[in-house]
């Protein structure tokens, strides 16, 4: 994939965060049921979206014998790394980013954003794969980094750091080691940040763009990559499961005793009851909102259940009616 090309990517990009025990520990066999649902109903090339960061590498592991076990050849899949998470031996009980949110990992990963340090978790992510390469690479979570800094003299260099990644992938995709670079962050102002300084070929928009939360200034931001011919992927369309009936908003635990956990609550029970009232699924209306803003090439979508990935790919197609959306207007359940 190349900037040319990049806008070729399906309508559904496959998530692998539960093949790397997000939330609970899957066994190998539902895993490989799983992928091999995503390869049997992709509509054109199945494109794999993982990380280093999935289970402290476990995701690209699990999903490189899975491809191999299913005799899939590396021509016929894409597969996107987010980089700057490097696995590590584990030490101590449970590894020590994202406490709680990774089950039963048998190692840790450390943050390496650097120009040698993305070369490293690049290979390091090839190796986990096995006959499998990255062609999408992108530095993980730069927004979290920024937000680590102590002090303006620290944020200035781990900017820095994050530029100085960038040009270690814009080396491997002028050597050919890579085919495509983007960005893969939950404030989307990271973004909009750092593509004035890098070239980018696309951007994945996690956690931002969703029918709960859609800021106009970030419509009006895709708009304008879109202009630049930078294709945008939207991810984490039901805010990290909470839209759909999980009781993690954005991968944090809601808690009912706060106004914030109650305005939550509150938002998603009314949004279930037009839902109902229109016989229209949760996640339909989560994906055709987020699908259908202007610019969203792809809609990124993870799940630990088989079965889900063949709903999941329908609903490109699903219609939802006016008085839906009117419905949810008239409500204050969404802005646009």
């Amino acid at each position: 994939m190349s900037q040319e090309n990049a806008h070729t990517l399906p309508p559904v990009i496959f998530g692998t965060s539960g093949l790397g025990n997000i939330y609970e520990a899957l066994p190998y066999e539902r895993k490989l049921a799983i992928v091999n649902e995503c390869i049997k109903h992709s509509p054109g090339t199945p494109v794999f979206d993982s990380a280093g960061k999935y289970g402290a590498g476990l995701s690209l592991e699990v999903l490189g014998k899975c491809l191999k076990d299913l005799g899939v050849s590396p021509n016929n899949v894409i597969i996107n790394n987010k980089l700057g998470w490097y696995q590590t031996e584990l030490t101590t009980e449970e590894p020590t980013f994202e406490k709680g949110i990774w089950k039963e990992l048998k190692n840790d990963a450390i943050q390496k954003i650097s120009y040698q340090g993305i070369l490293e978790c690049f290979e390091q992510g090839n190796e986990l794969l096995g006959e499998y390469n990255s062609d999408m690479v992108s530095v993980h979570d730069p927004d979290e980094y920024l937000a680590s800094s102590i002090n303006e003299g620290d944020h200035k260099k781990r900017y820095n750091d994050i530029i100085e990644a960038y040009k270690a992938l814009s080396d491997l995709k002028k050597q050919g080691k890579a085919k495509s670079i983007g960005i893969g962050s939950k404030d989307w102002k990271a973004i909009e940040r750092i593509v004035q300084d890098i070239e980018l070929d696309w951007v994945m928009i996690a956690n931002s763009l969703t029918i709960h939360s859609h800021p106009k200034e970030l419509i009006a931001f895709i708009e304008k990559l879109n202009k630049k011919g930078i294709t945008v992927i939207n991810s984490a369309v039901f805010n990290g499961g909470f839209l759909i009936g999980s009781n993690f908003y954005n991968y944090v635990e809601v808690d009912p005793a706060t106004n914030k956990g109650k305005e939550l609550l509150n938002w998603r029970t009314e949004f279930y009851e037009v839902c109902k009232a229109f016989d229209i699924k949760p996640a339909e209306a989560c994906f055709n909102f987020g699908f259908n803003i202007p610019g969203i090439k792809s809609i990124a979508l993870s799940t630990t259940r088989p079965e889900k990935v063949k709903e999941n790919i329908a609903m490109v197609t699903k219609q939802i009616p006016d008085g839906f959306w009117q419905e949810m207007r008239k409500r204050g359940l969404i802005q646009i």
